[in-house]
C-alpha cells in the first residue's frame, strides 16, 4: 500500500482511504480485491462466455477503488477501453476538481453493478457536494478474455455522452431567469420537462440577458452546438432575465398530462402569433422529442392532405370521398381501422371525422394530382419541410417529401416516408384554422434578429372547410371523446402510426380551442383518442 494510505475494517467492509495529492482523499467501500496478475509462469488460457458472478465482483471493485484512489491508468485498464476511459478519468480529479470521492457498491444484477457516488467539488475557495447513483456493466475482454468493465462515460457521470468530459470553473454564460409571458419564473423544479430546454436556452441567450457567470461544475459537451449540464454551482452568477413565449398555466397542465402516459410529448402554440405556450415530454431518453421528434404522425397528416384535395379542385368537404373496405396503389394494398363501417357514398368530411384511409388513398390518383402534389402542399402553404424554422432553440421542421410507388399513397395518410413532431402538427393545425402559417417560436426574434420562416398559406375557402371539419370531428368522430367538455371553439384530428416491430401503433391528436392549437404523440399508445387525446384536451383546457 502506498505512502499516506492506511485501512481499516468498517462494518465488516474493507475500506480503503488515501491521503495525497491529486485527488485528495478518497473511500471506496468494496470487497478486498486483487491488482492485476503478474509474473513470469505460464499463461492461462483465454476464457470465453458470460462472466461469472464472481469475475463480476471482483471486477467492479477493482475499477472502482482505482478510480478513487485517483489510480486513472489502472482503473482505465479494468475497462475495454482504456484510451477512451483514461481522459474522462484524469478529468474528473484534474479539470472537474472533485475530492474526496466516496464510492458504495449496491447489489449486483446480472452482469451490472449499481453503485453510489458521494464526493466534493472545490475551486477558488468554494466547496459543495456532489451525490449521485451511476452503474457499470462487466463484459468478457474479446482478446484478453480478462472480465473488464464496459466502457462507456455514463459510468462516471450518468449525463455524460461519448465525447464529454466535466469541468469546475467560471461558467461559459451566466444563468438566466426565464420567465413566461406574464413573468411568472419557469424553473427545471418546477416544470421538469424544461429542463433541457432551459440549458439550451441558456447557451444561445445567456450572454444576451445580461447577467454575471458565477462558478460551476458541469459538463463540457464535444459538440459545441449541444448546451452542456450544470451539476453543482458553488458560487452562484447574477442571472440574467430571459422572457419566453411559455404560458406557465399551460405549461403546468402539459407537464402533467404527459406524466399520465410514458413516451409522451406535446406542444401547444397561439395560433394568431405563432407562441409556443407550452412544450412538455415524459421520456426515459430526456430526448425534446417535441421539438425534434421525427416519427410518421398517422392521419393527422389528412388535415394537409385535405387541405391539398381542396386546393387543387380534386373535391370539397361536401364532395365524394368514398370509403371502401380496402383500396390498392401501385400493387399495395390499404385498409381502415378495425371496425370502420364502409360508405361508398361518404364525403370528404365524413371520411375526414371518421380518418378513413381508404378514401384518401383513392384520392390521391386523381388530376391534377402527382409526386410531389403532397410535398407542394406540405412546404409551400403550411412551411413544412424547408429546414428554416428558427424557434430559438434547435427544432426539427418535418419532411414530406416527394416520392412514388406505394409511399406515395402512404404519405397521404401520414405513414410512409412523412415524418413530424408535435410541434409541427400543432402548428398544421393552427394554420389550418387561421389560414396563415405563423412559424412557431419560443423566444422573441426581436431578441436576436432572427429571420422566422415564412409560407404562403391558405385560401379562406380552404380554412372554412378545414375548420368545419374538424369541427366535425371533435364533436361527432373519433376525437369525439377526447374532446368532451370542451367549450369555445374546438377542432381536433386524431392519427395513430403503425411501426414495424412495435405491438401498439404511436397515438397522435392534434386540436385546438379558441386561440390554443396543440399535438401530442405518445409511442405505442394505440389509437389517436386513447393517450395523445387526453393529453391535448388537458392543455387545451387551460386556452383563455
Amino acid at each position: 500500500m502506498r505512502r499516506g494510505a492506511r485501512t481499516a475494517i468498517v462494518g465488516g467492509v474493507f475500506v480503503v482511504m488515501v491521503g495525497g495529492a491529486g485527488y485528495g482523499a478518497y473511500h471506496v467501500l468494496s470487497a478486498l480485491h486483487d491488482s492485476p496478475a503478474s509474473g513470469t509462469g505460464s499463461p492461462a488460457a483465454v476464457k470465453t462466455g458470460p462472466p461469472s458472478a464472481a469475475e463480476v465482483k471482483k471486477a467492479s471493485a477493482e475499477f472502482l477503488a482505482a478510480w478513487a484512489k485517483g489510480d486513472v491508468s489502472t482503473a482505465a485498464s479494468y475497462t475495454n477501453d482504456a484510451a477512451a476511459a483514461e481522459p474522462l478519468l484524469s478529468a474528473y480529479g484534474g479539470s472537474a476538481h472533485i475530492t474526496g470521492v466516496h464510492i458504495t457498491p449496491g447489489t449486483r444484477s446480472g452482469k451490472t453493478v449499481p453503485f453510489s457516488v458521494k464526493a466534493t467539488v472545490s475551486y477558488g475557495g468554494e466547496s459543495k457536494p456532489l451525490a449521485y447513483d451511476s452503474r457499470l456493466t462487466i463484459v468478457r475482454g474479446l482478446t484478453t478474455g480478462r472480465a473488464l468493465v464496459d466502457w462507456q462515460p455514463s459510468v462516471v457521470y450518468p449525463a455524460l455522452e461519448q465525447g464529454d468530459t466535466l469541468v469546475t470553473g467560471q461558467a461559459k454564460v451566466p444563468p438566466i431567469e426565464a420567465v413566461d409571458r406574464d413573468g411568472v419564473v419557469l424553473t427545471a423544479d418546477k416544470y421538469p420537462s424544461l429542463g433541457p430546454i432551459l440549458d439550451a436556452l441558456r447557451a444561445k441567450y445567456g450572454a444576451k440577458a445580461g447577467g454575471k457567470p458565477g462558478i460551476e461544475l458541469s459538463v463540457e459537451r464535444a459538440d459545441a452546438n449541444t448546451p452542456g449540464k450544470t451539476l453543482v454551482t458553488l458560487a452562484k452568477g447574477t442571472p440574467g432575465k430571459l422572457h419566453t413565449t411559455i404560458s406557465a398555466d399551460a405549461q403546468a397542465a402539459a407537464e402533467r398530462a404527459v406524466q399520465e402516459f410514458p413516451e409522451s410529448s406535446v406542444v401547444a402554440v397561439k395560433p394568431t402569433t405563432g407562441e409556443v405556450l407550452a412544450v412538455a415530454n415524459h421520456r426515459q431518453d430526456q430526448f425534446n422529442a417535441a421539438f425534434e421528434g421525427r416519427l410518421a404522425p398517422g392521419s393527422t397528416m389528412k388535415i394537409i392532405t385535405s387541405a391539398m384535395l381542396i386546393d387543387n379542385g380534386v373535391t370539397t368537404m361536401n364532395g365524394p370521398a368514398p370509403c371502401p373496405p380496402t383500396a390498392t396503389w401501385q400493387s399495395q394494398t390499404f385498409t381502415n381501422l378495425q371496425g370502420l363501417t364502409s360508405n361508398e357514398h361518404a364525403t370528404l368530411a365524413n371520411s375526414f371525422m371518421r380518418s378513413c384511409n381508404t378514401a384518401f388513398v383513392k384520392l390521391i390518383d386523381e388530376k391534377p394530382l402527382t409526386d410531389a402534389s403532397l410535398t407542394a402542399e406540405a412546404e409551400e402553404r403550411f412551411g413544412l419541410g424547408q429546414n428554416n424554422w428558427k424557434t430559438g432553440i434547435v427544432s426539427f421542421d418535418g419532411s414530406v417529401p416527394a416520392v412514388t410507388g406505394p409511399d406515395r399513397a402512404a404519405g397521404a395518410i401520414g405513414q410512409g416516408q412523412v415524418q413530424m413532431s408535435p410541434l409541427n402538427m400543432a402548428s398544421v393545425t393552427a394554420t389550418a384554422i387561421t389560414g396563415t402559417f405563423r412559424q412557431p417560436y419560443l423566444v422573441s426574434p426581436k431578441l436576436d434578429d432572427r429571420q422566422l420562416a415564412t409560407a404562403k398559406g391558405l385560401p379562406s375557402g380552404t380554412v372554412n372547410q378545414l375548420r368545419a371539419m374538424m369541427q366535425l370531428t371533435a364533436t361527432q368522430g373519433t376525437a369525439a371523446h377526447a374532446m368532451s367538455g370542451l367549450g369555445g371553439d374546438i377542432g381536433a384530428k386524431t392519427g395513430s402510426a403503425e411501426v414495424d416491430g412495435q405491438a401498439k401503433s404511436n397515438s397522435w391528436f392534434t386540436g385546438y380551442r379558441d386561440d390554443m392549437a396543440a399535438a401530442a404523440m405518445t409511442q405505442q399508445g394505440g389509437h389517436g383518442g386513447d393517450a395523445a387525446g387526453p393529453i391535448v384536451a388537458a392543455v387545451l383546457r387551460t386556452s383563455r
